[in-house]
């Protein structure tokens, strides 16, 4: 029997989207998120009880992360752009079914060779499921309900951090890993099933618009924007000009870049945080997950904040949370030695970069024309991921050759460098916008 697709909700005229807050379906993508960061970060939690079946090195386990995140970079927008012309909805639940079957892959491999080939095969689906995600979130809700939107849709992501991986873990130390992978598997299609049910459906891009060329404002925009200028005042038209730039291939060039830059930054700092920390705030190395536990509480707090208020305002709260993190790590630095203060500073760097990735995705998402949101999403998943293998790769350099001490300076350095491009960036973008 054929399973037909919930039908769509009923819009109203004018704005394609639904007046009512979609919060059951965005719950549903959030829960796949949860499932597919879990898949991908597992492994290293369970790296000497796969090392030891296998019969290889706990660094060879490790890889497998690198080879999940790298298959996203050099696939994502690729497989995006070649399905553009497929339902959103059946896709979205096709990928999932999919990771489900990478994780029941990985379950029964006999060898690490093919542990690698269902790693790959889950690197594919998860690439283009985080950049479809992020733009279905806002394909629902009006362009004012885009932070929103991705703080609840990407919440799982920041959830698994705190809460998969660690579970995962135990699960694969009691039962083995495999075990975690098979009970990861069968949670990821129940997921999917439950995003069919509960995800409204929307259309796919226009593939002539896609591929064709681009204008600085796309018609569904400027249609908006002229139904709103007819109902406001011009001072409220001015105050919503200030706000947002308009719609265009170069916001989302801007936003990509800076992503990507900051992510290389963070990670090349955050990925060798375990010894930091034991040296800098003298924690004991069992104390060490509680320390890790706070950083991940923190950053869903970081992203509350987001869908409470922070998400409104993209151009205002990106600078201000990356001033924070510059001053946040300082304060690790300088307050090295001191235990208490030094993890005080630490949890507030976790607050702010739970909220700083959801608002890079919203601002991205904010200036990208509505029909392109798609690949502009693809674009920013391979920044992301990008920055993540790229600063670990830059971090291990410098830790060898400059040891530990110059990790967090990096940091700040390169955050303080994307804090002036933002504000460059940002200018550029409100002088190009229709007055």
């Amino acid at each position: 029997m054929t399973l037909a697709p919930p039908r769509p909700p009923r819009l109203p005229a004018g704005d394609g989207r639904s007046t009512r807050f979609p919060l059951a379906g965005l719950l549903a993508l959030a829960v796949a998120t949860f499932l597919s960061i879990s898949g991908e970060m597992l492994p290293t939690g369970l790296l000497p009880e796969m090392s030891s079946e296998l019969g290889v090195t706990e660094s060879a386990i490790g890889l497998l992360v690198s080879v999940f995140a790298f298959t996203v970079v050099l696939t994502s927008t690729t497989l995006t752009h070649l399905t553009r012309r497929l339902p959103r909805h059946l896709l979205v639940v096709g990928l999932i079914a999919v990771l489900a079957v990478s994780a029941a892959l990985t379950a029964i491999a006999p060898s690490y060779e093919l542990v690698v080939a269902s790693r790959i095969l889950g690197g594919l689906a998860h690439g283009m499921f985080w950049a479809i995600g992020g733009a279905y979130a806002a394909h629902l809700v009006p362009r004012e309900q885009v932070g929103r939107a991705l703080a609840v849709a990407m919440s799982g992501g920041t959830l698994a951090f705190v809460l998969g991986v660690p579970l995962g873990t135990a699960l694969g130390q009691a039962l083995g890993w495999r075990a975690a992978f098979g009970v990861l598997a069968g949670a990821m299609a129940l997921g999917a099933l439950l995003v069919w049910r509960l995800l409204p459906p929307v259309p796919a891009p226009d593939p002539s618009t896609v591929t064709g060329a681009v204008p600085t404002v796309d018609a569904a925009d400027s249609t908006s924007a002229a139904a709103s200028a007819a109902a406001t005042t011009p001072s409220a038209k001015t105050t919503a000009r200030r706000r947002m730039p308009a719609p265009s291939v170069l916001g989302i060039v801007f936003s990509c870049v800076v992503t990507a830059v900051f992510m290389v930054g963070h990670y090349s700092f955050f990925t060798y945080i375990a010894p930091y920390l034991v040296r800098s705030t003298g924690i004991e190395e069992s104390q060490l997950s509680l320390a890790l536990f706070a950083f991940g509480i923190a950053g869903g707090v970081g992203l509350l904040l987001v869908g409470w208020f922070l998400g409104k305002r993209p151009r205002i709260t990106i600078p201000v949370g990356m001033a924070v993190v510059v001053v946040a790590v300082l304060a690790m630095v300088a307050l090295e030695g001191q235990p208490g203060p030094s993890l005080v500073a630490f949890v507030v760097w976790g607050v702010t970069f739970g909220a700083l990735p959801p608002l890079f995705q919203t601002k991205m998402l904010q200036v990208a024309p509505s029909r392109l949101r798609d690949i502009a999403s693809a674009f920013y998943t391979t920044g992301f991921n990008a920055g993540i293998g790229g600063g670990a790769l830059i971090g291990a350099l410098v830790l060898d050759g400059a040891g530990l001490d110059v990790l967090p300076l990096l940091y700040v350095v390169v955050a303080a460098v994307m804090l002036v491009v933002v504000l460059v960036t940002d200018a550029v973008l409100m002088r190009r916008s229709p007055r």
